[in-house]
């Protein structure tokens, strides 16, 4: 049985960590920031610095949202609402408690990985306006974007194996 204990505590110190990071960082930003990158690195959007770390706390924010609100709203959707399959098995009697603790440890990891790949994308935007002359390698967040893609490929193969169909001894009954 999973829970979601581990998720929020990396969240959390994810998000402390990025806070620190970007408040060190805020002041040296020039008022105007490139905040829009081509697949090869190169700057085609700029905005004020305030509104570049609103759109940060925004997507952080629905980061949380999606990995910490969306399991609750299942829990609170009557059973005709929810899509998945097999619901009549997985959402019903004791199946549901241990159903909805998988989801919520899964939307939570899903969380992490999506708030690792914010702050990455920001701090690759940061490094970049500090130093202009020898900006990061955009490989690195490609190499990041790659590993998420990975991280919704597995994730979703386990959702597929545990909702995918109830067990055999359903089937045979």
């Amino acid at each position: 049985m999973m829970n979601t204990r581990l998720p929020k505590v990396c969240f959390v110190l994810t998000g402390l960590y990025a806070a620190v990071r970007f408040s060190f960082y805020y002041p040296k930003l020039p008022a105007t920031v490139a905040s829009h990158f081509d697949g090869r690195g190169t700057a085609n959007g700029w905005q004020s610095k305030d509104a570049f770390f609103v759109v940060f706390a925004g997507v952080s924010l629905l980061a949380a949202l999606l990995g910490f609100g969306i399991p609750r709203l299942i829990e609170a959707m009557p059973m005709r609402l929810i899509n998945l399959p097999n619901k009549e098995y997985w959402l019903a009697g004791e199946q549901r408690t241990a159903s909805l603790t998988f989801l919520k440890a899964h939307f939570a990891w899903f969380g992490c990985a999506l708030l690792l790949v914010i702050v990455f994308a920001f701090n690759y935007a940061v490094q970049s306006n500090l130093h202009p002359e020898r900006a990061p390698d955009v490989a690195g967040l490609w190499f990041v974007l790659a590993g998420f893609a990975v991280f919704m490929i597995v994730s979703t193969i386990r959702l597929f194996q545990r909702f995918g169909r109830p067990p055999s001894k359903i089937l045979s009954s």
